[in-house]
Parts: C-alpha cells; structure tokens; sequence
C-alpha cells in the first residue's frame, strides 16, 4: 500500500502554533458578530509534518459530506462561513442556528465515531460565552479512541505510543480503502 503523505508541504511546529493563534482569532471575531450562535470548528488529526495535499484534502471533503449531511438529517439550519485549504490542512467553520450546544457536539461526536473516516476528524464546539470547546466529558460522555489501540487517544497522543508512520499507514489505508 502506498503512502499518501508522500507529497505535500512540510509543517513545522511554529507553523502550526501559528495556525492556531489565527484559528483562536478568527473564532473571536465569529462570535463578536453572532454572539448567540454556536460555531462548528472542523478538521483532521493528521499525523506528521504534511498536513494536506490531494488525498488528506479528498478524505477531508468525503467526511464534509458526511457530516452536512448527519446535520441536516438531524434538521439542524447551518451556514458554511469559512473554508481554508492550507497547507495547515483543510478547516471548516460552520455557524448553527441554534442554541442548543449539547445537540451540536452530540452529533459532531456521532460523525467522529461512526465511520473510520470520520474518527480522522476533529469537530470543535463552541460557544461565545465558553473559554473553550464543549467536551464529551462534559456531556458524561466516553473520551475518543485511539484509531489503531482504542486506548484514550490523549493518552496515545502523549505517550507517544504509536509512530507517526504507523498512523500514517493507517490513515493511508483509510485512503485507499474508500478511493479504490
């Protein structure tokens, strides 16, 4: 099975410590504008120094129809607006018209868990009057899974338990089980 992190352009920490600051940002200026409404931020957990090209950005927007589609399936008014395809990796922010944050990080928490595509994801929910994301624990919710060793991912991400080669094989093979 081939890589799919062969090309693409090479991250370094500082640039996704910049990213994030853009991200923090950005996500203030959201909700000076639209202080009452929910804001979805999604991503990918992606391994590694490259954090996009064509195959992360193919699996990316296969998961965007997923997750477009569980929110209107839950009848859940949404507007895409904003869409980054960086070398950072692809991000997507979607405001919700509803106020009702648990609903929205429940489904969020259904599209990461259903598929082996979706588990790639990062879904951030937030509100104006939050300092940070809603978490599943504070639903009383399971954390994540790690996606090779369902141990707690934090607990994988901290120790360091799996190489970034083995995750990347693995969200290779992710690839090339839905493009081939």
């Amino acid at each position: 099975m081939k890589s799919i992190f062969e090309t693409g352009k090479k991250e370094s920490i500082q640039d996704v410590l910049e990213g994030k600051d853009r991200r923090v940002e950005f996500q203030q200026k959201v909700f000076a504008a639209y202080p009452e409404q929910i804001l979805v931020d999604i991503k990918m957990n992606i391994p590694g120094p490259i954090k996009n090209n064509q195959f992360i950005k193919r699996l990316y927007d296969t998961g965007i129809k997923n997750f477009e589609t569980l929110l209107n399936n839950s009848k859940i008014d949404f507007q895409l607006i904003k869409e980054l395809n960086k070398a950072s990796g692809p991000e997507n922010f979607y405001l919700m018209n509803t106020t009702d944050i648990q609903v929205i990080k429940k489904i969020s928490i259904k599209f990461e868990d259903t598929t082996s595509l979706g588990r790639l994801f990062d879904a951030d929910v937030l509100s104006a009057n939050r300092t940070d994301a809603l978490s599943r624990k504070d639903l009383n919710l399971p954390v994540r899974k790690c996606f090779i060793c369902n141990r707690p991912a934090k607990e994988c991400a901290r120790s360091r338990r799996h190489s970034v080669k083995e995750l990347q094989d693995y969200i290779s093979g992710i690839y090339w089980k839905y493009f081939c």
